[in-house]
């Protein structure tokens, strides 16, 4: 952000259950909020906030809830199902997104493989959500 890379006005950090002192300008959109407000609530916030900027979706496993997610190297309870994840995901059809990756999965701690199935489900998405971006 210093840089200029990434501009906070128009980013949006989804599901997080840790504080900071310093989001540093990026609008939050925490676990609770979504718990709260619901999935299609967090489609249209981050829409309002991003609008049709060039957007970059970098997923960190770890908002998942460690029920869903339990290989990771900071698992907090608490987070989004899968289920809440791939529709906030669906519901991006609307953004102009040019890239995107996955964050976080830590295989050692992934003993029932049940965070790769995540991650694999998830970047499944990513891509389809991409082309149709590109279309």
């Amino acid at each position: 952000m210093k840089d200029g890379l990434i501009d906070p006005r128009h980013s949006v950090q989804i599901g997080i259950r840790t504080w900071n002192d310093d989001f540093m300008g990026i609008h939050i959109l925490d676990a609770t909020w979504m718990h709260r407000h619901g999935t299609d609530a967090v489609i249209a916030e981050v829409e309002r906030i991003v609008g049709d900027r060039p957007a970059y979706f970098t997923f960190d496993i770890d908002c998942l809830d460690p029920a869903f997610a339990p290989g990771t190297g900071t698992p907090v309870c608490g987070g989004l199902s899968t289920a809440q994840a791939l529709a906030i995901i669906r519901g991006f059809t609307g953004l102009n997104l040019i890239g995107m990756d996955i964050v976080e999965v830590a295989p050692a701690y992934d003993h029932s493989q049940i965070t790769a199935l995540a991650a694999a489900h998830i970047a499944c998405d990513l891509i389809c959500l991409y082309a149709k971006s590109k279309t």
